[in-house]
This record gives C-alpha cells, structure tokens and sequence, in this order.
C-alpha cells in the first residue's frame, strides 16, 4: 500500500493532528512532512494540491485539509 503523506509546518494545531493521524493511521502508513526541516518538498506539496497544513494527502491523491493552520504562501515566507 502506498503511504498517505502529512504535511504541516510545526505549530501546536499541526502537531496535534500529526499525532492523532499516526494513532488513526499507524506510522508505517504515514509520511510526516514538517516543512521547519525539510523546505524542498513544499514544491511536491503545492503540486499534489496542498493549500494550507496541516493536511493529508491520500495514497488516491486526494487532499483532506486539517484545521487550519497556515496557508502554503505563510510557509514559503
């Protein structure tokens, strides 16, 4: 099974919901991406229709938008 992928940006709203998706969905099942250490992929998420975190993307490419906690112009700076 390919993995869901969690992107999120590292504040309080984000790690929350990191920790409820890997309870719900079991780590080996998720890629967490936190945008604070790895800045290269915010490109992958823009692309996959990522438009604010935190936010999971489906092994079937839909994007399920978390809460709200910053807009994918506030990552980028």
């Amino acid at each position: 099974m390919e993995k869901s992928v969690f992107y999120h940006a590292g504040c309080s709203v984000c790690v929350s919901a990191e920790h409820d998706i890997i309870k719900l969905l079991g780590s080996d099942n998720v890629d967490v991406v936190h945008f604070g250490n790895d800045k290269s992929r915010i490109s992958e998420a823009e692309a996959r229709g990522v438009k604010s975190v935190p936010a999971l993307v489906t092994p079937n490419g839909n994007v399920l938008h978390i809460n709200f906690g910053a807009s994918m112009a506030d990552i980028k700076g």
